[in-house]
């Protein structure tokens, strides 16, 4: 069974991106068959990749229905690493979708021939129509949060639209966990939030931790997972762990 898994959190800047690129390229490695749909009208899954945001289809094109979900997957330079890419044009959905039929239902209906091991869908940061595609058509939501004084402010609106979901549109809708990203270990406040984060989750938050890393943070300017850019760095192992995780969470092979 094919899992996809909406990463997705409607606070920006939490890592959410990084997750997704980094953990999607793991498992590729790991050679699983996995598809990254950019769900994001800033398109920094896409870029993230050293792809071109002008792709012919786009999730935008997915999304109304204008082109199948097979058209629009590009190839990566990573071994069995696919992507669906998406640009500003992808803002114009969140209209476009308002008036269709089965609206929530889109990306779900369109990912329903899916035949790879993973599919990795990068949210926008925010709760709105495409969020709403990507938990309906997701089996499990990965929820990054960093390690910050208002880390859990806005995660139980992110909670409540989850089971509101699970309630409407996907009963099978699963958290699959919480991951700690931006870890800084010589602070109190890291542990602080570590801390309150386990009390509220328990073993739904993740063993493997994101440190802050520099060169985790430089290597989407080259377009370049970590594993490309510098993959003896903390980021990259740390990366490599929570992937590990993700296998061990869904029953992987």
């Amino acid at each position: 069974m094919t899992r996809i898994i909406a990463v997705a959190n409607q606070k920006g800047g939490v890592g959410k991106t990084t997750t997704a690129v980094n953990v999607a390229a793991s498992l590729a490695g790991d050679k699983y068959q996995v598809l990254l749909v950019d769900l994001d009208p800033q398109g920094n899954a896409t870029s993230g990749l050293g792809l071109p945001k002008e792709q012919t289809v786009t999730t935008y094109e997915v999304l109304r229905g204008d082109a199948n979900f097979e058209q629009g997957i590009a190839p990566t330079r990573i071994d069995n690493l696919f992507v669906i890419a998406a640009n500003p044009n992808l803002a114009a959905a969140e209209i476009d979708l308002v008036d269709m039929e089965h609206r929530e239902f889109r990306l779900q209906q369109a990912l329903k021939n899916a035949t790879h091991d993973y599919v990795i869908i990068d949210c926008p940061p925010a709760l709105g129509l495409l969020t709403i595609n990507a938990l309906t058509a997701a089996t499990d939501v990965l929820i990054p949060v960093q390690t910050e004084y208002y880390a859990l402010e806005g995660l139980g609106q992110l909670l409540g639209t989850v089971q509101r979901v699970r309630e409407a549109t996907n009963p099978r809708l699963d958290l699959l966990g919480v991951v700690l990203t931006m870890y800084d270990k010589r602070t109190s406040l890291s542990e602080q939030v570590k801390q309150e984060i386990e009390t509220h989750f328990g073993d739904k938050l993740f063993t493997a931790v994101v440190p802050r890393n520099i060169r985790l943070a430089e290597s989407p300017s080259y377009g370049r997972t970590i594993f490309e850019h510098d993959k003896w760095s903390k980021g990259a192992r740390a990366y490599k762990a929570v992937a590990k995780e993700v296998q061990k969470r869904t029953g992987g092979k």
